[in-house]
């Protein structure tokens, strides 16, 4: 199991939606993915080639 102690949350979080993102971090060969509103819970994890086609596909609305 991968432990990331790096979160960061998106430049995007601001006032308003600033509370409805996800937060990022990265480790040993994994990127992880999480609710910054419930951090606590389970995240996703990607490897990195996997990650960038990933946030493509989400930009599409795919």
């Amino acid at each position: 199991m991968t432990t990331f102690d790096n979160w960061r949350k998106s430049s995007y979080s601001g006032e308003g939606d600033g509370n409805s993102c996800v937060e990022i971090a990265v480790s040993a060969g994994r990127v992880g993915v999480r609710d910054s509103k419930t951090p606590a819970r389970a995240s996703l994890t990607f490897p990195p080639e996997a990650f960038a086609p990933f946030v493509e596909d989400l930009k599409r609305g795919r």
